[in-house]
Formats: structure tokens, C-alpha cells, sequence
């Protein structure tokens, strides 16, 4: 390994009366890629802006080699006092730097450089900070989340464009397959201190399980040693009739090792309300379009989704994810086309955008809705303080305002928002934004154990690798097609990833696409279904109509507190007509369903 060209030693800072680093250390070689990890709040972006000398340390040391050039990505970029974006880039630019890269960079990252500073969105700053820092080509790159807020082909992009570079570069990201494809060693911040190994990401998480696994073995005999240290001071002969000093010392040393340890935080507890469990079909499309203008968003889209399966909505910014999501959900009428929901449907919405979140709410306020201090986990009830807990939020917190929070803990806290909702049917936009990897792992346990249907927006490969049964992917111009298995499935039967979506002038410049020709294979005479397999398909749909109202009329009535009370007997024959009607629904929606299919291989 070359010398380092910038190195800090033994690092120790103290925010509000807690050690956030205490002896870290970090070496920067020329042309080196490393991956800077730990939980969230271990002081990973803290120790980043230590490397790029904007916070000087209680203790330690700093080094920079002579006219070595550093640049710093913030998460949150100050453009004030600039015209255009194109202005800010070019700011960064030294007299010896290339003045045309950042018109490439901005254009390469979907903006042109005029837009105005004051009007463009969080998503927009941060883009133009990377431009920004990535310009003059510097001799070290200190790179905070560079991912965020980019889409796949923006992040896959900027992972090419990172790998030529000659520049070193230390990278803090939750993306997993980004830190794979572009680490050679990693430095973990764990309980303050670094730790160091030669290798890539890819090989960090099984090292970092027997690093703690050791861990717990040594406390584990640590503990029995002091155990039957003092069970020779009170009952041993000779502790009986001389205490040995020397022993005596000892076991106050090994008492002192005890309690110095520092143990590993623990886990967000995942658990979230269910509902009742949803018929067999969650949602059919057949033919569906729908278009905002002259520009298609979606183009003769057929699906079905299954209760159970796990379903991706890749596609770059603009594709019209949202648009498809809502109307698989319900929530927007397609233009032409039917769209037909299953019965039994409690659909839950977990929107990283923090849109719903107030900034002068409290942590308390954002969990209790500011009623009282508990909180109703489906028929589970809990102290605020407890749930506090499972999501990894200290007691001292309950009264911080939502402004104050970090991005990761202000995505727990969006997760421990909707999880107290029942569902069966659950629909994640951006979910893994600003969450640290171990609550990445759980997340992904969550929904794998999950009893209902999931429906997921991510730009994050690897989790929709983990999670996903199938992904639905746009090919442009509202075109979509659904491919079996997880993100790297889908590029294998593709051919390519998702790529980035041209302008509107120039999709309308292209000619329409030629539908390919009809096989000159003739194919046999097809099968048409009986008439009253015909009959069914008709009247099944309204029969099922029909028992969903009784269903919701039902429910209405066993809202009532007093029934139960008041009738008991007449509750009880509520209970079981409801209970009647919903499982002769999923029969007739189970033979709707096979009907439909069947007509479909027929090509009827």
C-alpha cells in the first residue's frame, strides 16, 4: 500500500456529554476505495467531515499531504447566493479544471444548469452538490450518501463515472450492491472506534459477524471467570482464613474489564399490526392505460398480483411509478382498461418522502398523534416509551422535534408511523432512504415473514434483489413489462437495467414503434369456454359486489359497543353471518379467478 496522503489518528469528539468517537482512525492512500460503514448515529458523516476539515476533534490527529486536493459531498448543499445551479457547479471549478465538465456532470444527472437555485427541490440541490463536488476531479473524494435522491440509472451511472476516476474516494452508503461494485477496503465505526479490513464491502458483513460473535464468546467467559473468582473469595479456604491480595486485585481488574464493555446496540423490533387475511386475487389489470396530456404513462398494462407475492416498481424518475402504484391500488381511475381489486383489502402506505410528518412535532407527537401516551398496535396495546424502544429511540428523545431528528431516524420513525396500522397489503415508496444496513436486514425479515402482499418503489437493487418475487420495469414511452424473480433477474431476461428516460420532445421526434409481425406458424383452432363457464364470469363479479356490501354493513353494525352487551345473541349472529359471507366471497373470487385465467390461455 502507498502512504497515505491523508490520515487521522486516534479521533475523539464529545457531542452534548456523549463520546460519539472515541480513537478512531482513518488512512487514505492515492487511488484507494473505501467503504466508511457503521449503524446510524455511530459519527461515520462526523469522521468524514473531520477528513475534510470542517470539524476539529476533541483530540487526535489530522494530516494532509501538501497540495493534495480534497472535496466534500454534505448531505444538506447550500446554493444561496448563486443565480443558476450551472453557476454553482462552475464555482467549484479551479483554473486548471475542465470548465465543459460540469455541463456534463448536470447534464448527465438530468438537469441543465439554468434552473433557478431558489425553486429546485431537495432531491435537485443534492444532485447539483455532487456536480459540484465531482467537477474538478480532486485528489480525494469524501462522498456522504451520493446516492440519495438519484434514481437507477442515475446511481448506476454515477457508479461507472466513480470508477474511472483517478481519484481516492471514501464512500458512506446504505446502498449495498453501490459499495460492492466500487470498494477495495472498509472502515467500520463501531462503539467509536475503527476497524479495519483489507477487503471490500462484499466481505465486511460475514466479518463483522464473527467480530461480534468473538465478542459475545470472550464477555460470555469473562462473566463465569468472575463468578468463580468470587465464589474463591467468600468460600475458598484459603479466602477464608487469609485473603490472597493478589486475587482480591484481580478480580476488581476483571469486575473493571466487565463493566468498561461497550456493548452493541440493539435491534429495531420490526413488528407491525395484521389484518385479516385478503382473498386469493389482490389486483387485476387487464389492457389498462392512462396517459396526463399527449404523453403515456402507461400503454396497455395487464397483470395479476397474488395474495403473497412481493412486487418492484423499477423505473427512472418521471416513468410514472407513482401513477402505477395508484392505480394497482385503487387510488386512480386508468383511462381505458379495468382494473379489479380483490375483496378483504387493507391497504397501508409507508411514504419515505416525510411528507406527513410536521416539523414541530415532537417524537412523542409523531407516535401518539398527540393523544395520550399510548399507542393501539392492532388490538396490541403499548406504552409510547416501549415502541420508542423497539425502533431504537432513546427515552431523552420523546420531546425532540421531528426537525432535529436525522434522515435515519426520521425513516424509523416513518416505518414505526405506519406499522401501527393494520394491513394486508402494504405499499412502500423509497423505504430504504437513510436507513442504516442492520435495519436494512430486519426490514427485509419483516417483510419476508410478512403475511400479506407487498408492492415496492425502490431505486436500492440489492434490497429489491432480497425482497421482491417479481418486478414490474418500463421500457419507455408507458410501456411496462413484469419479470419473474428480483432486479438482477429482471436485467438477465432483459438484456439491460432500467435505462434513462429521454425527454418528452424527443420520445415524439421518434416514429411509433412497429408492432412485430404475427407468426407464420398457424397455430390450432383455440378452445372457447362453455356457456356457463361464460355465465359465471359475468355474474360472479356482481354476486361478489353483493357480499361485500352485506360484509361492510355487518361490520358497521358489530362497531357498535353496546351490541355485545345489550344482544349478545344477536352479536353473535352478526359474527357468523360475517364470517359466513367472507369465506363464500374468497370461494366465488377463487373461481372468478380461475375462469379468468383459463379464458386468457384460451385467448378468448
Amino acid at each position: 500500500m502507498e502512504p497515505p496522503i491523508l490520515f487521522l489518528n486516534d479521533i475523539h469528539l464529545t457531542f452534548g456529554g456523549t463520546p460519539l468517537l472515541e480513537g478512531a482512525d482513518l488512512q487514505i492512500s492515492p487511488r484507494d476505495r473505501i467503504s466508511l460503514v457503521g449503524r446510524n448515529g455511530s459519527g461515520k458523516s462526523t469522521l468524514l467531515k473531520i477528513a475534510a476539515g470542517m470539524i476539529e476533534p476533541d483530540k487526535g490527529e489530522r494530516f494532509l499531504q501538501p497540495g493534495v486536493t480534497v472535496r466534500y459531498l454534505p448531505q444538506e448543499p447550500d446554493l444561496s447566493g448563486y443565480k443558476t445551479v450551472l453557476e454553482y457547479v462552475e464555482d467549484g471549478l479551479g483554473p486548471s479544471d475542465d470548465p465543459y465538465r460540469a455541463s456534463y456532470l448536470l447534464n448527465e444527472l438530468g438537469m441543465s444548469g439554468s434552473e433557478d437555485p431558489k425553486k429546485i427541490s431537495g432531491g435537485e440541490t443534492r444532485r447539483a452538490a455532487l456536480a459540484r463536488t465531482l467537477a474538478p476531479e480532486p485528489d480525494i473524494l469524501l462522498l456522504d450518501e451520493p446516492t440519495n435522491h438519484l434514481d437507477l440509472p442515475a446511481i448506476e451511472w454515477l457508479e461507472s463515472e466513480l470508477g474511472q476516476l483517478r481519484s481516492a474516494i471514501v464512500l458512506i452508503s446504505h446502498d449495498r450492491r453501490f459499495l460492492t461494485n466500487l470498494t477495495k477496503r472498509t472502515n467500520w465505526i463501531d462503539r467509536g472506534r475503527s476497524r479495519h479490513l483489507d477487503q471490500g464491502f462484499d466481505a465486511f458483513e460475514d466479518w463483522r459477524d464473527k467480530i461480534l460473535e468473538e465478542e459475545e464468546v470472550a464477555s460470555h467467559k469473562l462473566g463465569r471467570k468472575i463468578v468463580r473468582e468470587e465464589h474463591w473469595i467468600t468460600h475458598g479456604v484459603s479466602g477464608r482464613r487469609k485473603r490472597n491480595m493478589r486475587r482480591v486485585r484481580e478480580l476488581a481488574d476483571l469486575r473493571k474489564e466487565k463493566k468498561s464493555e461497550v456493548k452493541v446496540t440493539g435491534g429495531v423490533k420490526l413488528t407491525s399490526a395484521e389484518a385479516d387475511t385478503s382473498g386469493k386475487l389482490v389486483a387485476k389489470l387487464d389492457h389498462v392505460s392512462k396517459s396526463f396530456g399527449e404523453r403515456a404513462i402507461i400503454s396497455d398494462l395487464s397483470t395479476i398480483i397474488m395474495r403473497g407475492d412481493r412486487v418492484g416498481i423499477v423505473g427512472p424518475n418521471g416513468a410514472g411509478k407513482t401513477t402505477l402504484v395508484n392505480i394497482i391500488t385503487g387510488a386512480l381511475e386508468a383511462d381505458s382498461g379495468t382494473v379489479r381489486l380483490g375483496i378483504g383489502l387493507e391497504k397501508l402506505v409507508v411514504d419515505q418522502k416525510r411528507d406527513m410528518l410536521k416539523p414541530e412535532w415532537s417524537l412523542k407527537d409523531a407516535l401518539t398523534d398527540g393523544a395520550g401516551d399510548t399507542i393501539v398496535i392492532g388490538t396490541e396495546t403499548k406504552h409510547f416509551m416501549t415502541y420508542m424502544k423497539d425502533f431504537l429511540f432513546l427515552p431523552e428523545q420523546a420531546k425532540t422535534p421531528i426537525h432535529a431528528l436525522s434522515g435515519g431516524e426520521r425513516g424509523r420513525l416513518m416505518l414505526a408511523r405506519g406499522f401501527r396500522t393494520p394491513s394486508n397489503f402494504l405499499i412502500l415508496d423509497e423505504p430504504t432512504n437513510d436507513l442504516d444496513l442492520e435495519t436494512l436486514d430486519l426490514l427485509q425479515e419483516f417483510l419476508a415473514d410478512y403475511q400479506g402482499t407487498v408492492l415496492l418503489v425502490s431505486h436500492d437493487r440489492d434490497f429489491i434483489d432480497r425482497v421482491c418475487t417479481s418486478v414490474i420495469a418500463t421500457d419507455g414511452n408507458g410501456v411496462w413489462h413484469q419479470y419473474a424473480g428480483g432486479y438482477s433477474d429482471m436485467v438477465a431476461q432483459k438484456g439491460s437495467g432500467v435505462q434513462k428516460r429521454k425527454s418528452d420532445e424527443i420520445q415524439s421526434k421518434k416514429p411509433e414503434a412497429k408492432s412485430p409481425a404475427p407468426s407464420p406458424i398457424k397455430v390450432a383452432a383455440k378452445a372457447k369456454l362453455s356457456f356457463k363457464q361464460e355465465h359465471a364470469l359475468k355474474t360472479l363479479p356482481l354476486e361478489i359486489a353483493k357480499l361485500e356490501s352485506e360484509m361492510a354493513k355487518l361490520k358497521k353494525a358489530l362497531e357498535d359497543p353496546e351490541l355485545f352487551a345489550k344482544e349478545p345473541a344477536k352479536f353473535q349472529k352478526y359474527v357468523s353471518a360475517l364470517e359466513e359471507r367472507q369465506n363464500l366471497a374468497t370461494s366465488k373470487e377463487e373461481e372468478w379467478l380461475e375462469l379468468e385465467m383459463l379464458r386468457e390461455e384460451m385467448g378468448a
